[in-house]
C-alpha cells in the first residue's frame, strides 16, 4: 500500500534542524513527517499516511485512513502517549490525559500481561477543550501492561507500557545530534538492540505564539531502539546525548528508562523561557521584539518554543532533565544568561509539578552541559562567559541560586575537524557519562559518588618571592604542564584592571603554584580557562583522579589576613571588575 504514495509530502511547517548550511548553528532539512491519527488503537502516530501533493489516489487513501477515527467520536489519548511508551514509576504517580467528548465519563484500565486488571480509574471529559485528566497509583517498575481507555462503546488501548523513570532532554543542536553522528557511531548503533527497555520518543520542532495544550507533531512515536530510529539522520532524530546517557541510567539503575526529546538547532534560551522567566529577567515579552540574529537559524521570537513544545508537556510526570544549550546565547543576551537559566530552571519545576497536580517533585533534578569549544585561537570571550553564567557565576553546581542541579564540563572535548562543524563535537560519550555521575548523586541520591572535578578553596599569597599557591578541594592531576591556562586581574590607582597570564610553576597533591610577573602586590582577580576554546582533546591543565576536568572559573580575589606562608587571599565568585 505504501508504494501508491510516492511521497514525502512537505511538512506544514518548514522543519530546521542543527546542521552546516545557514551559519553553524543549523540548517533547514525539508523532511515531511507524521501527524497522530485521534482514535487508532495502536497508539498515537501509529495510523498515518504521507502523500504527494495533489495525488488523487493518495489523498482518498489519507481520507480512509481518518475515516475511523472521525466516525467513531473523539476519543484518544494525547500526543505523546503511545505503544512502548514509558510511564514514571513510584513514589510518584504517572498522569495520563487525553480527549473526549465533552461531559461524558472516560473509564481508564491498566492490566497485565495475562489481561488481569490492576488498576481502573475514571474521568470526566471537561471544557472547554474537552480533555480528561487521571493521575495512576504509583506502580513499581516493570511492565508490559496495556491501557485502554473507554468512553462509551469507544476504546483506545496502548500496549507494551513499562514503568519506569522519565527524562526529559531539551536544547539546541548538540542536544539535537543523532547517535549516527558520533564518535564510533556504527558500534553505539549495533548495540541498540540491546537495550528494549529503554524506550525513546521525540517531538518535532514546533514555534506556536500561544500556549499549545498538546503537541502539533511528533517526529518519533515511542519506540522501542533501532540503529533506524537512533540515527535517522543528522540532527534529527534520536538525540546522542539523551540515548547515551539514557542507556547509562538503565546499566546503573536496572530500571526501564523513557526518554523524551524536544530540541531545535539554532535556539536561544528565550524561546524556551515562558513570560514568566522573560519578565523575572527584565527581557522584552513582545513577541515582535526581538531582531533575528543573522547566524541563528532557529527560531528567536521569544517563549515560541515553550507554547508550542514543553507547556503541551507539563500534564507529563518527570524524573528528571537534562538541557545542552546555550551557544546561541554567546550571540544574543550573554550576560542575562545567569538570570534567565536559573529562573528558567525554577519556572520549568514550577510549572511541571504543577501540570503533573505534584507528580514530578518541585525540585525536579535539571543535568546541563557546560559549553564545549568553537573557534580555536579566537579572542572573543562570549563562550567563556556563558559558561561562567551557566553556573549563575558561582563556578560549581549544585549551589544556594542553582539547587539540585548538575553540570557536565565539555571544554576539553572540542573537536576542530568535525564534520558538522566545530561547535558541534562528536564526543557525546564523555558527556552523557558526565552526565551520568551528577544524575546518579544529585536526582539518585549517591552521596559516596564524586560528579565534578576540583575547584580552588583558598589562594596564598607570597609577596617576597611573587608566587601564588591555589589550594583545591581534590586531589590534583595535572595533564598540561605547558598550558597558559591561570591568569591574575592586576591594577594600581593609576591603571585599570588588567589579565596577565601567570604560569604554572608547580602542582602538588592539592596545590598549584603560579608565578606573578609584575602582579606581585595587587591581585584583585584569578581566573582558569577563560577562553573560547581552552584546552586540546581531554587535554586540560587540571582533573581529578576520576578524569574529570577543573571547571572554568572567574574569581575575586580579597584580603583575608596572613599564614606563616604569606598573605591569605579569600576566593570569591566575581561580582565586581570586569569580565573581560
Amino acid at each position: 500500500m505504501g508504494g501508491a504514495c510516492p511521497g514525502p509530502a512537505p511538512s506544514r511547517r518548514a522543519r530546521l534542524r542543527g546542521g552546516a548550511g545557514r551559519g553553524y548553528w543549523g540548517a533547514p532539512d525539508g523532511t515531511g513527517r507524521y501527524r497522530p491519527v485521534p482514535g487508532s488503537t495502536a497508539g498515537p502516530g501509529a495510523l498515518a499516511v504521507r502523500c504527494a501533493p495533489r495525488m488523487a489516489a493518495c489523498a482518498l487513501l489519507a481520507l480512509l485512513a481518518l475515516a475511523p477515527a472521525a466516525a467513531g467520536g473523539m476519543l484518544s489519548f494525547a500526543s505523546y502517549y503511545g505503544d512502548h511508551m514509558v510511564l514514571q514509576q513510584k513514589p510518584s504517580g504517572a498522569v495520563v490525559w487525553g480527549h473526549g467528548e465533552l461531559g461524558a465519563m472516560v473509564t481508564l484500565t491498566l492490566s497485565g500481561a495475562s489481561g488481569l486488571v490492576i488498576m481502573e480509574k475514571t474521568a470526566q471529559v471537561k471544557g472547554p477543550s474537552g480533555t480528561w485528566t487521571t493521575v495512576l497509583d504509583p506502580m513499581d517498575r516493570g511492565g508490559p501492561y496495556a491501557l485502554t481507555a473507554e468512553q462509551g462503546l469507544e476504546n483506545v488501548t496502548l500496549r507494551d507500557i513499562y514503568f519506569g523513570d522519565v527524562w526529559l532532554c531539551s536544547g539546541q543542536s548538540n542536544m539535537a545530534m543523532t547517535v549516527l553522528q558520533v564518535a564510533n557511531a556504527s558500534q553505539e548503533l549495533a548495540a541498540a538492540a540491546r537495550y528494549p527497555y529503554v524506550r525513546v520518543f521525540a517531538a518535532a520542532p514546533a514555534r506556536s505564539s500561544v500556549e499549545l495544550e498538546d503537541l502539533e507533531q511528533i517526529d518519533l512515536p515511542w519506540s522501542i531502539p533501532t540503529a533506524e530510529n537512533l540515527g535517522h539522520g543528522n540532527f534529527t532524530y534520536f538525540s546522542a546525548v539523551c540515548w547515551l546517557l539514557g542507556r547509562s541510567l538503565f546499566e546503573a539503575l536496572g530500571t526501564p528508562i523513557g526518554l523524551v526529546e524536544v530540541a531545535w538547532g539554532g535556539t536561544p534560551i528565550e524561546a524556551w523561557s515562558s513570560r514568566r522567566v522573560l519578565k523575572a529577567c527584565g527581557l522584552p515579552e513582545d513577541m515582535g521584539s526581538t531582531s533575528p540574529h543573522q547566524h541563528l537559524s532557529g527560531p528567536q521570537t521569544p517563549s515560541v518554543l515553550w507554547n508550542a513544545m514543553i507547556h503541551p508537556l507539563l500534564n507529563m510526570t518527570l524524573r528528571g532533565v537534562a538541557w545542552y544549550q546555550g551557544e546561541a546565547n554567546t550571540l544574543l543576551n550573554t550576560d542575562q544568561y545567569n538570570c534567565t537559566f536559573p529562573a528558567l530552571i525554577a519556572d520549568w519545576r514550577w510549572a511541571f509539578h504543577t501540570g503533573s497536580a505534584g507528580q514530578t517533585e518541585p525540585r525536579l533534578p535539571f543535568g546541563f552541559v557546560q559549553l564545549s569549544t568553537y573557534r580555536h585561537g579566537s579572542a572573543d570571550d562570549s563562550f567563556a562567559r556563558l559558561r561562567w553564567h551557566q553556573t549563575a557565576d558561582l563556578g560549581l553546581v549544585p549551589n544556594a541560586r542553582m539547587p539540585s542541579t548538575f553540570m557536565a564540563v565539555a571544554m576539553d572535548l572540542g573537536d576542530e575537524h568535525s564534520p558538522y562543524g566545530s561547535v558541534h563535537p562528536r564526543d557525546k560519550q564523555n558527556v552523557a557519562h558526565r552526565l551520568l555521575l551528577g544524575a546518579m548523586a544529585v536526582a539518585y541520591g549517591d552521596k559516596g559518588l564524586v560528579f565534578q572535578g576540583p575547584f580552588p578553596t583558598q589562594a596564598v599569597l607570597e609577596v617576597t618571592r611573587g608566587l601564588l599557591n591555589v589550594t583545591y578541594s581534590q586531589e590534583l592531576i595535572w595533564r598540561q604542564r605547558d598550558a597558559q591556562a591561570f591568569e591574575v586581574c592586576c591594577s594600581s590607582q593609576a591603571s585599570p584592571c588588567q589579565w596577565l597570564l601567570a604560569p604554572v610553576v608547580a602542582v602538588g597533591s592539592r596545590t598549584v603554584t603560579l608565578a606573578l610577573s609584575g602582579c606581585r602586590m595587587l591581585v584583585l582577580g584569578l581566573r582558569y580557562a577563560w577562553a573560547e576554546w581552552p584546552c586540546e582533546y581531554l587535554a586540560c591543565p587540571l582533573y581529578n583522579s576520576q578524569g574529570l576536568p577543573a571547571p572554568p572559573f572567574l574569581l575575586d580575589t580579597l584580603p583575608a589576613g596572613n599564614t606563616a606562608e604569606g598573605r591569605e587571599l579569600l576566593l570569591l565568585p566575581s561580582s565586581g571588575f570586569p569580565l573581560n
